[in-house]
């Protein structure tokens, strides 16, 4: 053995036919943009410019970005702006629960910018909008959806949003260990397992979910730490999706990782012992999170 390392591969000169999305068109989908704008609302698939937005809007689906547009945190990844965040809007709770009303929606996915800047890092709001979503839905109670920054590890923040009983918390993970310095430098690997850890703890009713990058460098053996990280932490539901630098300012993509890649992570998991797993090139987060949730039980 040298000791030399692998050359970096080289990137296609144009992405890969497999990382082709849906573009935005329908009614449903420019509806479903439209009443957002309406009820000054804001979704993750436009603020972190999603490739899948066109195909999940055209399903009635968005998962709402609540606590402004701008986040206290400097991940290199991420599209979402960064800055001195704005006040809450003290409305968005019952406007997000309108939304899911009018647009009739079986689960919906709330997510948030950190909010380092609050005491509680947003907690408490988190909850006042799984409860106005509950309150509002009657006897058609939606399944609520939550994907959590860490609270800078504060156990009480976290509580706050499980107290209010989530069906589902996700937190990211995001990326190996190793790549933490450069691509969440904020962020701390381990105080994102403990949150998951903690969250199981105090109700296991809820299902544990996380989602992690490939294609920043990390390698296969990486992966499959993470994932068995994951699931010791009580983590049951995974997606997988390929990084996708949103501009030529952002961490660039070291590896477009190959569709059969992604189908032996998927098998890895499952093999792991994780009951609902998503992994492909253009998973995220939040795609197809009900058809995902549903899986869980097979």
């Amino acid at each position: 053995m040298t000791g030399k390392k692998d050359p970096k591969p080289k990137l296609p000169a144009r992405k890969p036919a497999w990382l082709k999305a849906v573009p935005m068109k329908g009614e449903t989908a420019i509806a479903t943009e439209k009443l957002a704008n309406e009820l000054k609302l804001h979704t993750v698939c436009q603020e972190a410019g999603c490739p899948n937005r066109g195909e999940c809007f055209g399903h009635s689906s968005a998962a709402f970005l609540i606590m402004g547009t701008i986040c206290s945190r400097n991940c290199t990844f991420c599209q979402v702006e960064k800055g001195r965040p704005t006040p809450l809007d003290p409305d968005e709770p019952e406007h997000l629960a309108r939304a899911v009303k009018t647009l009739g929606l079986k689960h919906v996915v709330v997510t948030s910018v950190t909010r380092d800047d609050l005491p509680d890092g947003g907690a408490a709001h988190f909850a006042a909008v799984i409860k106005a979503i509950r309150d509002l839905a009657g006897d058609n109670k939606p399944v609520v959806e939550v994907l959590i920054p860490d609270f800078q590890g504060d156990e009480a923040a976290l509580k706050t949003v499980v107290d209010q009983k989530p069906d589902i918390l996700n937190h990211n993970i995001e990326t190996v260990p190793r790549l933490y310095p450069t691509v969440r430098p904020m962020a701390i690997y381990n105080r994102s397992l403990e949150l998951l850890k903690r969250a199981h703890l105090m109700d296991p009713d809820i299902t544990i979910k996380s989602g992690l990058m490939v294609g920043l460098g990390e390698t296969e053996t990486e992966v499959r730490g993470v994932l068995e990280d994951l699931h010791r932490h009580h983590c049951t539901m995974l997606t997988i999706g390929q990084y996708l630098a949103p501009s030529n300012r952002h961490i660039p993509v070291e590896e477009y990782i190959e569709p059969r890649t992604f189908e032996r992570y998927r098998a890895l998991a499952e093999s792991i012992g994780f009951r609902a797993v998503a992994s492909a090139p253009l998973v995220r987060s939040s795609y197809g999170a009900e058809m995902l949730y549903q899986q869980r039980g097979t």
